[in-house]
C-alpha cells in the first residue's frame, strides 16, 4: 500500500497528464464521431433534394419543351400563313400593274399624269408591301418566343413556390388546359385585329421617306437599304412611345374576348373556356416585356439583320450591278414579301432573328427572371 501511494506520488504528474490526454481523445473522438453522423445526415438530406431538384428540372425541360414544340409546329406556322393571306389581301399590287399593262398597250388609254399618278402608288405600296411583312415576320416570331417564355416561367414559379410533385402535375395540366392554348392563340392578333392599322402607317410612313425618290433616278443596294431603315424607323415612331405593341397584344383579356366573340357570330367555343383572369395576367407579363428597353433593343437589333440579310439576297439577285432605275426595282421590292413570309420550316429570316446571341441572352434572362413577378 505504501509502495502504491509512493508510485502515486511520484507519477501522479505523469498519470494525470496520461488520463488527460486519453480523455481529451474520447472526447475529441465522440465529437468528431457526432459530427461525422450530422454530415453524414446532412450529405443524405441534400441528395434527396438534388434527386428532387433533378426530378423538377427535368418536368420543367419537359413542359417547355413541349410548349416550344407547339409553338414551332402549330402556333406560328399557323399566325405566318394568316398573316401571308392578309398582307396579300390588303396590299394586292395586281391592279395596279394590270392599269399600266393595259395603258402600255393603248396609247390614249392613260395620260402621263394618270401614268406617273399610277407609278407613284406603286412605288408606296411597293415598299409598303415589303416593310410590312418584313417589320410583321419578324415581330411575330419574337411574340411567341416571349410567349413561349412566359408560359414556361409561370411553370418554373410554381415549382420554387414549394408546390408537390403530384399537386404541381395537375395544376400544371389545369394550366395548359385554362390558360396555354388561349395565350398561344393570341399570336393570331396581329394578322386579325392589328394588321389594317400597321399597313395605314406603314403606308404614311413609306410615304413620307420615298417621296423625294424620283422613279427615273438610279437606286442603288445602299439606298434600298438606308430606304427601308428609315421606313421602318419612321414607322416605329408613329404615335405614342411604343405604340406598335398595340398590333400585337391585345389592351386587356375582355376586350379580347369581346373581339374573340364577335368574329365568331357571336359564340366561340374559345371564348367560353377562357380563363380570363389567367389570360389577363399573361397578357399583361407579355405587355411589360414587349414594352421594355431591352426588348426595344432586340427588335431594331432584329430588324436591322433582316434588312440586311434581304439587300444582300437582292445583289445577289442583280448578280452584282450596283443599281437601277428605282421603277425597274420595283416589281423585284415586292416580291420580296414571299421569301420574307415563307413557311418558318423554310424561312431563313427567321432563323436569322432566332439566331442572334443578344435575344438568346434576353429570352434566358426573361425565363429565369421576369421583370415583373406576381
Amino acid at each position: 500500500m505504501i509502495s502504491l501511494r509512493g508510485f502515486w506520488s511520484r507519477h501522479r504528474r505523469r498519470i494525470l497528464i496520461s488520463l488527460g490526454v486519453v480523455g481529451s481523445g474520447f472526447v475529441i473522438y465522440k465529437l468528431y464521431d457526432a459530427h461525422r453522423r450530422r454530415i453524414y445526415h446532412v450529405e443524405q438530406q441534400l441528395d434527396g433534394e438534388r434527386r428532387v431538384d433533378e426530378l423538377i428540372k427535368a418536368q420543367l425541360q419537359t413542359h417547355f419543351e413541349n410548349i416550344q414544340r407547339i409553338s414551332d409546329t402549330t402556333t406560328l406556322p399557323y399566325a405566318m400563313h394568316y398573316l401571308r393571306s392578309r398582307i396579300s389581301e390588303e396590299l394586292d399590287l395586281s391592279h395596279l400593274t394590270e392599269k399600266l399593262m393595259q395603258g402600255k398597250g393603248q396609247s390614249n388609254a392613260l395620260s402621263s399624269k394618270g401614268k406617273l399618278e399610277l407609278w407613284e402608288k406603286l412605288k408606296v405600296l411597293s415598299f409598303t408591301r415589303t416593310a410590312a411583312s418584313l417589320w410583321s415576320m419578324t415581330m411575330l416570331s419574337l411574340y411567341v418566343r416571349v410567349q413561349v417564355n412566359i408560359l414556361g416561367r409561370h411553370l418554373y414559379l410554381e415549382i420554387a413556390r414549394g408546390s408537390e410533385s403530384s399537386q404541381l402535375l395537375g395544376e400544371s395540366d389545369s394550366f395548359s388546359k385554362h390558360g396555354q392554348q388561349e395565350f398561344l392563340a393570341t399570336a393570331d392578333y396581329l394578322s386579325t385585329y392589328g394588321i389594317h392599322t400597321l399597313i395605314m402607317n406603314m403606308q404614311s410612313a413609306a410615304n413620307e421617306i420615298l417621296k423625294e425618290k424620283k422613279l427615273k433616278d438610279p437606286f442603288s443596294m445602299s439606298q434600298l437599304h438606308e430606304t427601308m431603315m428609315e421606313i421602318l424607323e419612321l414607322f416605329m415612331g408613329i404615335g405614342e412611345p411604343n405604340y406598335w405593341v398595340s398590333y400585337l397584344v391585345p389592351e386587356n383579356a375582355t376586350a379580347y374576348r369581346q373581339l374573340v366573340a364577335m368574329s365568331a357570330s357571336g359564340f366561340d367555343e374559345l371564348s367560353v373556356l377562357m380563363d380570363v383572369g389567367k389570360l389577363e395576367q399573361l397578357m399583361s407579363e407579355t405587355r411589360i416585356v414587349l414594352l421594355s428597353p431591352d426588348f426595344r433593343s432586340i427588335v431594331e437589333m432584329s430588324l436591322k439583320r433582316v434588312v440586311d440579310a434581304l439587300v444582300e439576297n437582292m445583289e445577289a439577285q442583280l448578280g452584282g450591278l450596283s443599281g437601277m432605275p428605282l421603277a425597274k426595282l420595283l416589281p423585284r421590292v415586292a416580291q420580296l414579301t414571299n421569301p420574307l413570309l415563307d413557311e418558318p420550316s423554310n424561312n431563313r429570316f427567321i432563323e436569322i432573328v432566332r439566331g442572334l446571341p443578344e435575344l438568346e441572352l434576353f429570352f434566358t434572362l426573361l425565363y429565369t427572371k421576369m421583370p415583373h413577378e406576381s
